[in-house]
């Protein structure tokens, strides 16, 4: 029988890879995104459809029209900075959209598989003695973005306990890869092909260097997605972060030898933040075991990956 996926916000960074990635296993997917967007595809198995999920009506009507066997959840206002300037949008998407969706679930005859994407933004401030975070960690969240994805978390949980929905949870850790923005290893990329192609002065501009972040590819974040549909335990909650962490410094490095320029690299205060992490890092172990999904891209690979990108695209 042939799998039919719905992706919510296929039109974001990791909807978009994950819409391509189910397509390649020859599923029909249905892509949802933002009402005022239009997406189109040459393939007949890729169908996109807008909706808000602040509608529950439209999500309902979506669900129960294209009765899909599996539900990638991924939609949401995915920015910290965004979630304190208007946290009652942040939770009318992230809470309210997602309680919609799982309503619209609970109604369906044949229930499908709805893995979503949580946040180890869910974890807030961890010591560096819990580090590799595990699951089991306390969720004391530091913004309303990270408040909106332990309700997400929960909500999951308890459709899944009260309705025996097959719920499962992927708790995303720092995840970045071809058409990433917003984040440093994106930063440091678009810099150094604008600096190859004569658009910018040869100085990257950075901001604090020092901390330690895992970034996963996002081909290693989709195929867990996948994973976690197929073999994950239903009502549980997994880690998904890569296998070690790198020096902020040394992925810039690593970035400058990987496109062959020469620049001087200059901190500027606008790029730091108040307050940074010294480490961010989530233990795999639990999703290691149940779906036996490990990260195959290596840093480097990530990086070429981002400046071809970056590159085609300037």
């Amino acid at each position: 029988m042939t799998k039919t996926a719905l992706v919510t916000g296929a039109e974001g960074f990791i909807g978009s890879h994950m819409v391509k990635f189910l397509e390649s296993k020859g599923w029909n997917v249905i892509g949802s995104h933002a009402a005022d967007l239009s997406l189109t595809c040459k393939s007949p198995n890729v169908k996109f459809v807008s909706c808000d999920l602040r509608n529950g009506q439209r999500v309902s009507q979506i669900i129960q029209g294209h009765q899909p066997t599996h539900i990638f959840h991924l939609a949401a206002q995915s920015l910290p900075t965004v979630s304190w300037t208007d946290p009652v949008r942040t939770f009318e998407s992230n809470i309210m959209g997602s309680l919609y969706l799982f309503e619209a679930v609970r109604h369906m005859k044949r229930r499908p598989v709805v893995v979503s994407a949580c946040s180890s933004a869910e974890y807030g401030h961890v010591p560096e003695s819990a580090i590799p975070v595990k699951e089991g960690q306390p969720l004391k969240p530091l913004h309303p973005y990270g408040i909106s994805k332990v309700c997400l978390d929960l909500l999951a949980r308890e459709y899944f306990l009260d309705y025996e929905i097959p719920a499962v949870n992927v708790r995303l850790f720092n995840t970045t890869g071809p058409g990433k923005t917003n984040d440093a290893p994106s930063d440091f990329v678009r810099q150094l092909v604008a600096i190859q192609k004569g658009k910018q002065a040869p100085v990257i501009e950075v901001g604090n260097l020092k901390p330690h972040r895992a970034f996963l590819d996002v081909k290693d974040t989709v195929r867990g997605f996948y994973l976690a549909a197929m073999k994950g335990k239903r009502g549980e909650a997994y880690n998904l972060c890569a296998a070690r962490t790198h020096r902020m410094s040394d992925v810039l490095k690593t970035a400058i030898r990987l496109s062959g320029v020469k620049a001087e690299v200059r901190p500027v205060a606008r790029l730091m933040r108040p307050s940074d992490e010294r480490i961010i890092f989530g233990s795999t172990e639990k999703m290691r075991r149940d779906t036996g999904w490990k990260p195959l891209m290596s840093l480097d690979q990530t990086l070429k990956s981002m400046l071809d990108y970056w590159d085609a695209a300037a």
